[in-house]
């Protein structure tokens, strides 16, 4: 019986990589909280993740000039955020809320690294026949 490691990881690599993309913008925002203007940026999760098992219809080309259905999860759609109360300069950053959620996003990343960790005990585990 072959041991197909994609299907045993699951929805994990994929996890991982929406939380690395999204603590990189979380961080950005942080990190522009003073900078006049600066619109906060965040990912759907959910969207995203559905994007890289490519849960979303397939779109049907006729002609190879078509532009086809990307899939991939080399870009998840970054979004802005709608301020709860943007300041004078138009900055939308609110850096409590911003520390929160790449305080949370850290928390599922590590988690789900922990995940995976345990996958692949269990793999090794089958592997050896134990």
């Amino acid at each position: 019986m072959a041991i197909s490691i994609d299907k045993a990881l699951g929805d994990l690599p994929a996890h991982l990589t929406v939380y690395g993309k999204r603590s990189g913008l979380l961080a950005s925002n942080i990190a522009n909280a003073d900078t006049p203007g600066y619109k906060a940026r965040d990912i759907d999760f959910r969207a995203a993740l559905s994007r890289a098992r490519g849960d979303q219809l397939a779109l049907k080309t006729t002609s190879g000039a078509h532009i086809g259905n990307n899939t991939g999860m080399s870009s998840p759609e970054v979004l802005y955020r709608v301020p709860v109360q943007p300041s004078l300069d138009g900055n939308t950053v609110d850096s409590e809320q911003e520390k929160a959620r790449f305080a949370e996003n850290a928390i599922r990343y590590q988690s789900t690294l922990q995940f995976l960790g345990g996958k692949f005990k269990s793999l090794k585990l089958a592997i050896k026949g134990e």
